[in-house]
């Protein structure tokens, strides 16, 4: 497919359009819109002057001397507010907030967020290529721009776990010709990349080959294997992991995606930032995966850049690399500056330490006023999206290992997030495997068809004490059924609890569901209100806690859904068995030893 005049970015060029614009700033002609009153904070140069600014149709036509044009259709009085372009989040996942596109939409664009890059892999883990058509669609009829990127790893560690589809280089292509997809999204199978696999190598190549981004996740790279990675053609980055690994992913040259979904790293990437006395222009914002509880109390991108400032970025920096560092990188040069010939996104802030937006203006056109939508929000039929649990109900001893003798020796999972091989001597009871001493299970079946729906079982260490059982369908990246307990019971009843509902997250203890969020849409979101699901969302929170003691940073909730993400190093839980990536090794049963 090609784009048409009518399409952004080639909108705005428009001969007629251009000729109004050129007229209304000549002051030939009136401005359509005309803002004034307020404080412009200039992306660029970081500087906060006054001005007015003229609008005529999407386009900025004139930023002028306060108070030195009155002629216009309709005149905003942004009287005390400072004006920014609209803010763009440079990687996320809709799905990561469990609720529609339109839901997603109306929650942040009141909020100032007038641009996503959405990498829909979620919905592609489950429903392939289908999956991708239909968040093209939903994003289509939305007044949020959302520039959607090819999933560039279904699954993320092929021959280590199963997924709903497999892409192979044929597909990435296929969408890379849509004009609504920009680029590759973040190839997160690295070791294929770094080791010159084929399959890895065709699809970073069909990125190349259409002239559009090709996104990373390096979480870990250094040396010899970042240098590699990038040189495949990855030019991004926001797995970021330290802040030595935030100065040597900068000195590196990749474009950093500096995320809002791991808070306990942010005010050190702050200091990393203000000892180099500057922001680089490589440094971009994003809010990567938002729980609907937190995106209905403190919003998405909004929210990050005041945490930033909070931990003590100069708002101007935060604002810069949220709108003109992230148009630099999307190569969307109408957007991220408030400019004469520019694109007429922008936001009018009460001020820039709470960031409440008094007005959100998209392509000229009002959108969002005092945090609630103006413009009509238009969702997309979710029914292609339904039952994809393909599960039968599971039993008690679906969730025991069996095993011969007397005692084994098994394998463990060590240490949630940076995992680690470990063992462990325990016994065998009635023909099956005691859970070592001080280890949690986890169990993941295959849920999408493609394949037998067995568990498979591994043990877990340095999760503490479970006193019950959490099932989830989202579960990174593959979204197979995915428990975690402390008896196989409560496992059991999570599981059933979830099947039942069409996929979704349950909490089981002493033989009772404690609390339930339905997500009947792929298993991953809900057609609820945001609302709704926020409170849902937070009954499962607190239900959790009542069932395991977290150790932050790395032992806590979150760290449930990353549980299975086998393209990260170490050992992982798949539905193929215990796999480990820098290997290639999947273990169907823990058990390595008998007697």
């Amino acid at each position: 497919m090609t784009a048409t005049p009518h399409q952004e970015p080639f909108d705005l060029n428009h001969p007629a359009l251009r000729a109004r614009a050129v007229a209304a700033a000549r002051g030939d002609a009136p401005f359509d819109m005309l803002i004034t009153g307020g404080r412009l904070l200039d992306a660029v140069t970081g500087l906060i002057r006054e001005a007015d600014i003229g609008l005529v149709g999407a386009l900025i036509a004139s930023v002028h001397a306060p108070a030195s044009r009155t002629d216009a259709v309709e005149i905003i009085d942004a009287t005390g507010a400072v004006l920014t372009p609209g803010l763009i989040d440079t990687h996320m996942h809709v799905e990561s907030s469990m609720v529609t596109p339109a839901e997603y939409a109306s929650a942040v664009l009141p909020r100032g967020v007038t641009t996503v890059v959405w990498d829909p892999h979620e919905f592609a883990n489950v429903h392939g290529l289908d999956g991708v058509r239909w968040a093209i669609e939903a994003a289509r009829v939305l007044p949020l721009r959302m520039i959607l990127l090819a999933p560039s790893c279904v699954p993320s560690a092929p021959g280590l776990e199963l997924a709903g589809a497999d892409f192979d280089a044929s597909i990435i292509a296929e969408m890379l010709r849509s004009p609504a997809v920009g680029g590759v999204a973040e190839v997160m199978n690295m070791r294929g990349v770094i080791d010159g696999d084929p399959h890895m190598n065709a699809i970073v190549n069909s990125g190349l080959a259409a002239g559009k981004l090709v996104c990373g996740h390096a979480r870990g790279l250094e040396g010899a294997d970042l240098n590699a990675f990038m040189a495949a053609g990855v030019t991004s980055d926001h797995e970021l992991t330290s802040g030595a690994d935030l100065a040597a992913k900068l000195a590196a040259g990749l474009t950093i995606e500096l995320r809002g979904s791991h808070d306990h790293l942010l005010e050190e990437f702050v200091d990393v930032l203000n000892d180099l006395g500057h922001l680089p222009p490589t440094v971009t914002l994003c809010t990567d995966d938002v729980f609907p509880d937190e995106l209905f109390e403190s919003g998405g991108l909004d929210d990050v850049i005041k945490r930033l400032v909070r931990y003590g970025m100069k708002p101007e920096w935060a604002l810069s690399a949220a709108t003109f560092n992230a148009a630099q990188r999307l190569k969307r040069s109408d957007l991220g500056l408030v400019a004469a010939g520019r694109r007429a996104d922008l936001v009018l802030f009460d001020d820039v330490t709470e960031f409440r937006a008094r007005l959100v203006i998209s392509s000229g056109r009002i959108v969002a006023r005092n945090g609630a939508m103006e413009a009509a929000v238009q969702p997309l039929d979710t029914a292609p999206l339904t039952n994809s649990v393909k599960l039968s109900a599971l039993t008690e001893n679906d969730f025991r290992i069996p095993a011969k003798g007397a005692r084994v020796r098994v394998a463990t999972i060590d240490r949630p997030r940076f995992t680690q091989w470990g063992e462990a001597e325990t016994e065998v009871r009635d023909g099956f495997v005691v859970p070592p001493a001080g280890s949690a299970m986890i169990a993941v079946a295959h849920r999408h068809g493609k394949a037998d729906g067995i568990t498979h079982i591994g043990f877990l260490t340095g999760w503490g004490e479970w006193r019950g059982a959490f099932c989830t369908t989202v579960s990174h990246d593959s979204h197979n059924l995915t428990v975690f307990g402390g008896n196989t019971r409560d496992m059991a009843l999570a599981a059933n609890a979830v099947i039942s509902a069409g996929g979704g997250m349950a909490v089981a203890v002493d033989g009772q569901i404690e609390a339930i969020l339905p997500l009947p849409l792929s298993g991953l979101v809900t057609d609820a209100s945001l609302k709704d699901t926020a409170s849902a969302f937070a009954d499962i929170r607190k239900g959790m806690d009542k069932i395991v003691d977290w150790k932050p940073p790395y032992r806590v909730f979150k760290a449930c859904f990353g549980a299975t993400l086998a393209c990260n190093a170490g050992p992982h839980q798949t539905d193929r068995g215990i796999a480990d990536v820098l290997t290639g090794q999947v273990l169907e049963s823990p058990v390595l030893e008998t007697w």
